[in-house]
C-alpha cells in the first residue's frame, strides 16, 4: 500500500512539473493524485471510519489555507479593478535604468510582504509594461522582480503561501518571522541588485501611456487601495488578539470590503458598477491555483497519514544530521519542484514536539523555500506568472538571472546564520 501511494504521488508530481509539455493543467493532475492516494489508503485499511476521520482532520487544515488565499486574492483583484495600483505608476518619474531598477525592486519587495509574491509579480509586470517599451530591457527588470517578490514574501506571514502555511500551522509567529528574516531577505535582493547595477547603463524608453488610464475617480482609487492594504495588514493583528485562524480575519475583511464597496457604488448603474464588485473579482481570481493547492496538500496529507513523511524525516536526520544542510537543500529543491508540497511535507515530517514554534528550523525553512525558487523561472509562483505574462524562456532566465538568484540566496543564508549566532 505504502509503495503504491508513493508511486502515485511521484507520477502525479512528474506530470505536474511537465504541465506545459503534456498540455494538462497541473490543478487537474493534483486533484486526481490527491484523491487516488487517499483511495488506495482506504481500500487497504480495515477501519474505514478511521481513514475518513484522518481525511477530515487534514481537510480542516487545508481548507484554512484555501479560504485565506481565496479572500486575499479577491481583495487584491478588487483593488486592481479600481485601478488602485495606478497610484504607484504615477509616482515613478525617473528614466535612469539603474534608478528605476532599484525603485521597482524595493516596491516589489515591500509590496510582496503586504500582499503576496504571486499577486505582486502580476502587478509589477503590468507596471513595467507601462514603464519600459524595450522588450529585452524589460526582461532584466522582470527577472529581478521575481527575485524581489520571493525575497519580500519570505519574511512576511502574508507574502508567500509557504510562509502562510507555516504561520497557520503554528510553526512560526508573525512578529518573530518578520524580525528574524527581514535582514537576510534584504540581502537576498540587495546583492543581486548591486551586481546587476554594475553592468546596467543608460536610460529607459518609456511606453506610450494609454488614454484610458486613470478612468476611475481618484477618491475611489485611493480609498479602495488604502482599505484593501489596511485589511491585509490587520490579519496578523486579528490573529494575535483573538487566536482565531487567519482565514477568519481575511473573511471578515472581505465581508467588510464587500459591504463598503457596495455602498460606495450604490448610486451607479448596474452595468457601470458590475466590474467594480466583489462578485466580479471572485470570477477573475485564479481558481485553478486554489484547486492545485487543494490537490497537492491532500496528496501530502496521505503520505503523512500513512507515516511516509515521518520515515523520510528519520532518514534525513540520521543520514545528514545537520539542520542547516537539510534546509538549504530543501530550498534549492524548491527551484525544481513546487515549494508548497515541500513545506507541507516538512510540516508532516517534523512535529512541534521536535521543533517548537519559532525554532531555527522553521525560520530557516521559511527563508529557504521562499527564496530558493528564484533560481529557476519555474521554481516559484512569481516566476511562473512572469513566464506566462512576458514569455520569459527557461534558458534565458537560466543564463541571465539564475546566477544572481543563487548569489542572493546564499548571501541571505550567510546573513541569517550570522545573525542567529549573534542573537542566540
Amino acid at each position: 500500500m505504502e509503495l503504491a501511494i508513493v508511486l502515485t504521488f511521484i507520477i502525479g508530481y512528474i506530470a505536474i512539473t511537465l504541465e506545459h509539455s503534456i498540455k494538462i493543467n497541473k490543478a487537474a493532475t493534483a486533484l486526481v493524485t490527491g484523491v487516488v492516494c487517499w483511495t488506495i489508503y482506504i481500500l487497504f485499511q480495515h477501519d474505514k471510519h478511521l481513514v475518513s476521520e484522518q481525511l477530515m482532520e487534514h481537510l480542516g487544515e487545508v481548507s484554512g489555507i484555501l479560504f485565506f488565499l481565496l479572500g486575499a486574492m479577491t481583495i487584491v483583484e478588487l483593488i486592481d479593478a479600481h485601478d488602485g495600483f495606478q497610484i504607484i505608476t504615477d509616482k515613478i518619474k525617473t528614466k535612469s535604468a539603474v534608478k528605476l531598477l532599484w525603485i521597482t525592486s524595493f516596491i516589489t519587495f515591500f509590496l510582496s510582504a503586504v500582499l503576496d509574491n504571486l499577486t505582486t509579480t502580476i502587478v509589477m509586470v503590468s507596471l513595467l509594461r507601462k514603464l519600459i517599451a524595450d522588450k529585452q530591457q524589460r526582461l532584466f527588470f522582470i527577472g529581478i522582480t521575481v527575485i524581489a517578490a520571493n525575497a519580500g514574501g519570505a519574511w512576511s506571514p502574508l507574502g508567500d503561501v509557504t510562509t502562510t502555511m507555516l504561520w497557520i500551522g503554528g510553526q512560526i509567529t508573525a512578529l518573530n518571522i518578520i524580525k528574524e528574516l527581514f535582514i537576510p531577505s534584504v540581502f537576498c535582493l540587495l546583492i543581486p541588485l548591486i551586481l546587476i547595477s554594475l553592468k546596467m547603463k543608460g536610460s529607459i524608453q518609456p511606453s506610450l501611456k494609454s488614454e484610458t488610464e486613470n478612468s476611475k475617480p481618484a477618491f475611489e482609487r485611493n480609498f479602495v487601495l488604502i482599505l484593501g492594504i489596511c485589511i491585509l495588514i490587520f490579519v496578523p493583528i486579528f490573529k494575535t488578539i483573538t487566536h482565531l485562524p487567519p482565514f477568519m480575519a481575511i473573511m471578515l475583511g472581505l465581508g467588510l470590503m464587500w459591504i463598503i464597496t457596495e455602498i460606495l457604488h450604490s448610486t451607479r448603474d448596474t452595468a457601470d458598477k458590475d466590474s467594480l464588485t466583489v462578485v466580479y473579482a471572485l470570477r477573475k481570481i485564479d481558481t485553478p491555483s486554489i484547486l492545485f493547492f487543494l490537490g497537492i496538500l491532500i496528496s501530502i496529507s496521505a503520505l503523512q497519514a500513512t507515516g511516509q513523511l515521518a520515515q523520510l524525516a528519520q532518514w534525513l536526520s540520521s543520514t545528514i544530521k545537520n539542520d542547516t544542510i537539510i534546509v538549504t537543500a530543501i530550498g534549492l529543491l524548491s527551484a525544481v519542484v513546487d515549494n508548497v508540497p515541500l513545506v507541507a511535507a516538512s510540516q508532516g515530517m517534523y512535529g512541534l514536539e521536535q521543533y517548537p514554534t519559532d525554532h531555527f528550523f522553521w525560520e530557516f525553512l521559511a527563508y529557504a523555500t521562499g527564496t530558493g525558487g528564484s533560481a529557476l523561472i519555474i521554481g516559484s509562483a512569481a516566476g511562473v506568472a512572469a513566464m506566462g505574462m512576458e514569455k520569459v524562456t527557461f534558458f534565458w532566465y537560466l543564463k541571465k538571472i539564475t546566477w544572481l538568484a543563487l548569489v542572493g540566496y546564499f548571501s541571505g543564508i550567510l546573513i541569517y546564520l550570522l545573525q542567529y549566532r549573534l542573537m542566540h
